[in-house]
């Protein structure tokens, strides 16, 4: 499957932005989209995942309560709202699929370009 990222940009801290993540190609029952974020000099780091079947959802403790993730199966579409950011929300931002419900990057078979997102304050 190719996935496609957009919607990253300049915000301010304690603004919103709305990231999405288009799909092409076959999407599996069980497949599962995930988002990672890399700041310039750490390690990627997962953000929030979706399975495409049940919905079920799963976030890092570091988003938890401010980034939500959600699906459009129609438009085989993940989106991922982004609230209240922060200086520390500053990356580049990747969506992913995969077939195992994880947090680990190498779980993920396929990945879309990066979409950057800056919070200034």
């Amino acid at each position: 499957v190719q996935l496609q990222a957009s919607g990253g940009g300049l915000a301010q801290v304690g603004g919103s932005l709305r990231l999405s993540c288009t799909l092409t190609g076959p999407i599996y029952t069980n497949y599962i989209t995930g988002w990672f974020r890399q700041a310039p000099g750490k390690e990627r780091e997962f953000v929030a995942l979706i399975r495409w079947s049940s919905g079920s959802t799963y976030y890092g403790d570091s988003v938890k309560g401010r980034f939500t993730i959600s699906k459009d199966n129609a438009k085989k579409m993940v989106a991922l709202q982004m609230n209240s950011l922060k200086p520390e929300d500053t990356a580049d931002y990747f969506c992913a699929a995969g077939p195992v419900f994880s947090n680990i990057a190498s779980d993920y078979n396929d990945w879309g370009q990066g979409t950057q997102v800056t919070v200034s304050s």
